[in-house]
């Protein structure tokens, strides 16, 4: 009985202590994470896709101490996500500058059956034709205008030669598209393209647009000294 009842009492001291070693474990902070203003600071929207969710926490801590980064709860996808999400993301405080980037998700081929990255050779077609992707994005940056925020477009990172589903040189064409935009609102444009592009074989991951960790830390560089320029410090 002594043996049973020390044995039982050696189950719940070892149960208790994984429980609180448990209780103790902090949690996971990724790039969708919330965070708490830091009081003072200029608060910075990043809206966009996977290739914002790379850069989202190397930009934070290169930030750290000089602006509060927040960054949409999910990856932007296409325009017509935006146009249907944009309300909720801003929500009602008040920004000091807003980065965005819609493209890569616009200009992937889709399937008939709604298939994610369709091959064109197989009747694919592009989620947003570039037309559409136009309106919409005057549309998008008419809406953040009205924040009062300074904005920032992020213009479309290249695609790689092997890259399933979106097409070489797709990224230029809407770019330009975007670029007729963001001249007739008076948006400044931070390009990401062309040193992507330059540095596509060390930055970016060859099979997809996504880029290895040093590619996502080198563009959070180039985000932080385009953003402490729009805010002035």
């Amino acid at each position: 009985m002594k043996k049973l009842l020390s044995l039982s009492l050696l189950a719940c001291l070892t149960n208790g202590t994984m429980v609180a070693q448990k209780a103790k474990k902090p949690a996971r902070v990724g790039p969708m994470t919330p965070i708490e203003d830091i009081a003072g600071l200029p608060r910075i929207l990043v809206i966009g896709d996977s290739i914002s969710i790379g850069y989202t926490l190397p930009t934070r801590a290169l930030l750290k101490g000089k602006a509060n980064l927040h960054r949409i709860p999910t990856n932007g996808g296409p325009t017509t996500k935006g146009l249907a999400e944009i309300d909720k993301w801003l929500g009602k405080s008040k920004w000091d500058l807003i980065h965005f980037n819609w493209g890569l998700h616009d200009l992937k081929y889709m399937g008939p059956n709604g298939e994610n990255l369709y091959p064109k050779e197989k009747g694919g077609k592009p989620q947003v034709v570039i037309e559409d992707y136009e309106k919409n994005l005057n549309k998008l940056v008419a809406r953040m205008k009205k924040t009062g925020a300074k904005l920032v477009w992020r213009n479309t990172t290249p695609i790689p030669p092997s890259s399933k589903g979106r097409y070489v040189g797709d990224s230029v064409r809407y770019n330009e598209a975007a670029a007729r935009v963001m001249k007739k609102h008076d948006v400044p444009t931070l390009d990401l393209f062309t040193p992507s592009k330059k540095n596509m074989k060390t930055w970016m991951r060859p099979a997809n647009v996504h880029y290895f960790p040093d590619g996502s830390q080198a563009l959070a560089k180039l985000v932080v000294a385009d953003a402490l320029k729009r805010l002035g410090k």
